[in-house]
């Protein structure tokens, strides 16, 4: 069985080095390169490039990695399954979520599955939508939960709850001081915006553009709190996920701008690999998930 060699495989292939794989892994460096070396016998090809101070996968090695990950997670799967024969829900659950996801609805979410499934345990990777995307499909993730969309043909995705997002502006700024304002007040204003690749920043990219708007300028920061602490300093407007900004709301640090004739829904949604659908813990999570 080469469930060894495959997994010292990944972790180099991770690492990109192999005295990291070893410490990583706990096991001696000599382990970490008879692993890659017997591999490399079996398959009968390189699968690494090693030069002084740089390791490279080669093309067939970029072939074995995905096949080993779905190796890997096969067996992990039959092992939980064994494991959890009288429905048990025991090991660990890995959730990937994009930002607004991870900061705000999943600690709730996590903190239902600690009270149902105490010896279950839980790791949550904080990523924007198309960094969860690709840690879905790589297998390091069980499941993920996103704001965005994928087109990942080999990836299920599915809503599971719909969000509201807001305009919001300092307490301070002109446009706060208005009961309802025209879709068009908003054209050359400053924006403040989360990086390419987050669902917030499309959905912002797909408002300006839907409705002719032209910013002023644009400022990114890869943080909500930092989107969020920028409009509470008067630098610009932003969108922003309820559950986001309805504490500074309560707080008076933000203003919603409200658009007249204009609301901001989307959904999110859970995006999984069909491999990880029959997993007891993928199971136990979507359950709540959904109830």
């Amino acid at each position: 069985m080469y469930y060894d060699a495959l997994r010292t495989f990944v972790t180099v292939a991770d690492q990109q080095n192999f005295t990291k794989a070893a410490t990583k892994l706990r096991i001696s460096q000599p382990s970490v390169s008879l692993h890659i070396k017997n591999l490399e016998e079996e398959f009968q090809t390189e699968l690494f490039i090693r030069r002084p101070k740089k390791l490279t996968i080669t093309p067939t090695g970029e072939m074995l990695y995905d096949r080993a990950k779905q190796i890997l997670a096969v067996y992990e799967q039959t092992r939980q399954d064994i494991l959890e024969h009288h429905q048990a829900v025991k090991g660990a659950l890995k959730v990937g979520a994009s930002f607004t996801i991870g900061e705000y609805i999943v600690p709730s979410l996590f903190m239902q599955m600690r009270e149902k499934f105490p010896d279950l345990d839980l790791d949550l990777d904080i990523g924007n939508t198309a960094e969860v995307v690709q840690s879905v499909r790589r297998l390091n993730v069980d499941i993920g939960l996103i704001e965005g969309q994928t087109n990942d043909p080999e990836l299920q995705i599915e809503p599971f709850m719909e969000d509201e997002l807001f305009v919001v502006a300092s307490a301070s700024h002109p446009l706060a001081e208005k009961e309802e304002v025209e879709i068009n007040d908003l054209h050359q204003e400053t924006w403040i915006a989360r990086e390419e690749g987050s669902g917030t920043r499309k959905y912002l990219d797909h408002v300006l553009r839907s409705n002719g708007l032209q910013s002023k300028s644009m400022i990114t920061i890869s943080s909500n709190q930092g989107v969020k602490e920028s409009v509470i300093h008067g630098m610009g407007l932003s969108v922003l996920s309820k559950s986001v900004v309805e504490r500074n709301v309560k707080h008076n640090d933000l203003a919603i701008i409200t658009i007249k004739g204009h609301s901001f829904k989307r959904q999110f949604s859970c995006v999984y690999s069909p491999i990880m659908a029959k997993k007891r813990n993928v199971e136990a999570f979507m359950g709540m998930l959904y109830r």
